[in-house]
């Protein structure tokens, strides 16, 4: 069901073990990843000292974009969840000195709380 989800714009729970090689070159010494969810190609990684998002990019996935957002960086965040004619749910992420939000949409499903509470968890 996994496949299934992140096809349909699920967020899906990480193989964190899976991880550990892919990102040996990002994470500083002493830092784990306590949770990662799955969107599409995407990834919200939650380590011990920040937010990880992974942005897969072009066919092949093999470039890829890492935003690094320290959790005291984060001043406000929201979830819009779907309704009957807007199918799409958004998570939206204020940082500080920023003035453009990080905006990452999910498809309709309960999938989006999941990411959300994971954020509450590791910001307030």
């Amino acid at each position: 069901m996994g496949f299934l989800d992140n096809l349909m714009g699920n967020a899906s729970e990480v193989d964190l073990s899976k991880l550990e090689e892919e990102l040996e070159d990002i994470l500083v010494e002493g830092e784990t990843v306590a949770r990662g969810y799955n969107v599409y190609r995407d990834l919200f990684l939650f380590t011990d000292k920040r937010l990880l998002l992974v942005d897969k990019q072009g066919v092949t996935g093999k470039k890829v974009e890492y935003h690094s957002v320290p959790y005291r960086s984060i001043v406000h965040f929201s979830v819009e969840t779907a309704g009957t004619f807007d199918m799409d749910s958004e998570l939206t992420i204020w940082l500080s000195g920023n003035q453009e939000p990080i905006r990452k949409q999910f498809k309709k499903g309960n999938s989006i709380a999941d990411v959300h509470k994971a954020l509450a968890t590791y910001t307030l």
